[in-house]
């Protein structure tokens, strides 16, 4: 099928060609501005209690979690409650309540002087409000309210926070992060391939198809985005996966296709020869990858989804790009590919083969198989230590570099004030009147102020502290009106704590285990912590399961094998054990914080370690893959394992190396972002490609091989059999015998990957 494809490809070139041009172009002027289209949320799971309280608190009080915060700050050493800085102060929140997107609007002044909303000196007070609106609507106001009401002169100086501000801000920084590291990326990949292949001409074609993928999958996530939610943080995986998947498949394509030409066959042979072997095997390790980030999709989170959607779709162009639009380049170029070559590709004998650097490490691993995977373990086991201890959170301010100017003011919130306001959960009781309930509501505002860690509840029957009533609703209406609804109410809870951390969840387990008397519902940043926790951790098992079952049946049709896929899975795992705990050694526990530029939380972004595993995995098997199926042709041609293992390290050595470290490059390259998650994503998977890349393909692949021997490819009966109807690996090749003129001797292609003379019956070039 691949060689009936590769022949059509060389005599439709031109129309293949063109044909791609104008769906690039196409998908440039459809999907060119998906950026300003997604959105910076989808954190939330919409069927949590969380989301749900804040559902009806939108639809029956018109409020919800307050997404605005105006920090007021008094110039020259005054104080908030002198004269000149409450009228001027009065004047800019009078201008903010009448834009049309913003509601809701209280302040230190409004409410009487209220204490919590006064920073400790007296020189800072607060005003808190909501932007209404979805998340788009949101993000586009408030860049105009920061702008409008961010003041530096006179007799008070106004910093725009919360919500609304801080992922805007986000948004914004990821925007400028993407620019750079596509700068970065770019030219620095390029002279890699420059320098891999020898030829300007030859390496600009794996950088093409990798363009071509990024700019196909905006357009896909423009098409997606018009039936569901997606989560701007995909256009870095769109373009770190884009160029370092279509850099990857196309290495393997062109390395091949030379190899081939070299060997005397003609163009159109060699086409056919290379999507035979390498375009096989192209496609399957793009399914592998494919479903490790389909396997997101499990997830209710719209943040993790766009993931899925972003990954599969850059795969899918990736692998099309690498077996449809660069064969007929090849076929347009042909022995062209080697034009402005700097140097000649290299050429090696099979006996030269076998004293390459990866087959010497090989046999020396083999030769002491156990002290190898031993040592190897104890260092993974030690790099996945700290993830022991690791604690989970969501991203706030402090995602931002320190001079961002939200970030900026939610620091002077934590320092100076003794509450977060900002941060209160909103504890919802349907069906509860509370003029005529107003013992019960009274009591469960007791109850809720006692809890631990909150510092004052908010009712319609006053406002509470430390279990007590401390102002009665009548002495304070302007501020216990709003918890009156047409039947309803509601209450709010401000904690003394960080929202988002460990004593934020406390203080949401703690209220939702009071004995009530009467159903309630509870919202705020707290709740959707602990329920983001709970419906991601309940879904892992599942996604788990998806992958690794469709991973072991993926393998095992390939190399007809019962433990080596087990052994690849299990490899992968402790491979990223390894990651995750340096993870949490930098990330969390701040290590290097002062070197890399972030601020450490305690805490992992929930959804990156998720993230993370699925597409690290993913990128694992990609290399696996393309190990396996030649260590798998060298026993079928030999029926010697441990000659077949030394054989194919060393046959997939140059490639897979420089595949990595081109791959590493581009999430390199992420890891110059000012957002910390979106650093931790960069680091995290490079350090994972160059582990997987070196400590396990080198070290410990050929020491396990080693020790189960040929038990390596054993198979029940059933098995077998299955494997022999249904298998995938790899047919005779189209043109078997030699090209005229070839001896089957001498020097062997080798093009990164070092194959056997044609008409050995082997395939090299994977």
């Amino acid at each position: 099928m691949l060689a009936r494809l590769a022949r059509f490809l060389h005599r439709r070139r031109v129309a293949v060609l063109v044909t791609s041009l104008v769906l690039l172009v196409g998908a440039v002027v459809y999907g060119g501005g998906v950026a300003s289209q997604l959105t910076t949320g989808g954190f939330e799971d919409p069927a949590a209690e969380s989301s749900r309280a804040a559902a009806e608190l939108e639809d029956r009080f018109g409020t919800g979690d307050t997404n605005l915060v105006v920090l007021v700050t008094a110039a020259d050493g005054g104080t908030v409650d002198d004269p000149a800085v409450a009228a001027a102060a009065g004047e800019v929140l009078a201008a903010l309540e009448a834009e049309p997107e913003v509601e809701g609007i209280v302040s230190y002044w409004s409410l009487g002087n209220a204490p919590p909303l006064r920073s400790g000196d007296g020189s800072q007070a607060l005003a808190l409000g909501r932007i209404l609106g979805d998340e788009g609507a949101v993000d586009e106001a408030v860049v105009g309210i920061v702008e409008r009401y961010t003041i530096d002169d006179g007799p008070i100086r106004v910093g725009i926070g919360g919500e609304a501000a801080v992922f805007a801000e986000v948004g914004e920084t990821i925007e400028s992060d993407l620019v750079r590291a596509e700068l970065i990326a770019l030219p620095i990949t390029l002279l890699l391939l420059v320098l891999i292949f020898g030829s300007l001409v030859a390496a600009g074609l794996p950088l093409g198809v990798g363009i071509v993928s990024v700019l196909g999958t905006f357009a896909v996530l423009q098409l997606v985005n018009s039936f569901t939610d997606v989560s701007v943080y995909a256009l870095n995986l769109t373009t770190a996966l884009g160029l370092g998947l279509a850099i990857d498949y196309s290495l393997f394509i062109v390395s091949r296709f030379r190899e081939e030409l070299h060997h005397g066959w003609s163009q159109e042979d060699a086409l056919a020869r290379t999507l035979q072997t390498a375009g096989r095997t192209v496609l399957f390790s793009g399914l592998t990858v494919a479903v490790s980030l389909a396997a997101l999709l499990v997830f209710p989170l719209a943040f993790l989804r766009s993931f899925a959607w972003a990954g599969m779709a850059v795969v899918a162009l990736a692998a099309i790009g690498s077996i449809i639009v660069l064969p007929a380049a090849l076929a347009v170029l042909g022995p062209r590919i080697d034009r402005f070559a700097l140097r000649r590709p290299e050429q090696r004998t099979a006996a030269e083969l076998e004293q390459g650097f990866w087959h010497r490490l090989a046999m020396s691993v083999m030769r002491r198989p156990v002290r190898y995977a031993l040592g190897v373990l104890a260092f993974l086991l030690l790099l996945g230590a700290p993830f022991l201890h690791v604690q989970f959170g969501l991203s706030d301010d402090r995602v931002l570099p320190e001079h961002a100017a939200s970030r900026q003011v939610q620091d002077d919130i934590r320092a100076n004030f003794s509450t977060r306001e900002a941060g209160a959960l909103e504890v919802v009781a349907l069906g509860v009147d509370p003029v005529a309930d107003a013992a019960g509501v009274d009591a469960f505002a007791l109850a809720l102020s006692a809890v631990d860690g909150v510092a004052r509840v908010d009712a319609a029957t006053g406002i509470y502290q430390d279990g007590a009533l401390a102002l009665p609703a009548e002495a304070a209406p302007e501020l216990t009106d709003r918890f009156v609804g047409d039947g309803d109410t509601w209450f709010s809870v401000v904690p003394a704590v960080e929202p988002l951390s460990p004593e934020g969840e406390a203080v949401v387990h703690d209220v939702r285990a009071l004995d009530a008397p009467f159903d309630v519902l509870v919202a705020g940043p707290s709740a959707e912590l602990v329920d983001a926790k709970d419906s991601l951790f309940s879904r892992i098992p599942l996604a788990l399961g998806i992958i690794a079952v469709v991973t072991f049946v993926v393998m095992f049709l390939l190399v007809g094998s019962i433990l080596v896929p087990l052994k690849a899975i299990v490899l992968n795992l402790l491979s990223l054990t390894a990651t995750f705990g340096a993870m949490v050694w930098i990330f969390q526990d701040g290590n290097l914080a002062d070197l890399l530029g972030f601020t450490p939380t305690g805490t992992l972004e929930i959804t990156m370690p998720i993230l993370m595993f699925c597409i690290a995995f993913g990128l694992s098997m990609d290399y696996e893959v393309f190990l396996l199926s030649r260590i798998k042709e060298e026993h079928d041609r030999t029926g010697d394992n441990e000659r077949s293992v030394a054989a194919g390290i060393e046959r997939t050595g140059r490639i897979i190396t420089a595949a990595a470290l081109l791959l590493g490059v581009v999430f390199l390259a992420f890891a110059t972002s000012d957002i910390a998650f979106i650093k931790m994503f960069g680091l995290g998977l490079a350090l994972a490609v160059f582990m997987d890349a070196t400590l396990v393909r080198g070290l410990l692949v050929p020491a396990f091989m080693r020790l189960a021997g040929e038990a390596n490819w054993w198979a029940p009966g059933p098995l077998r059999r299955l494997y022999e109807r249904l298998g995938l690996a790899e047919k005779e090749l189209d043109d078997e015998f030699p090209p005229v003129g070839y001896d089957g001797g001498g020097p062997v292609g080798d093009g990164f990957a070092g194959v056997e003379p044609v008409g050995s019956g082997t395939v090299g070039g994977r």
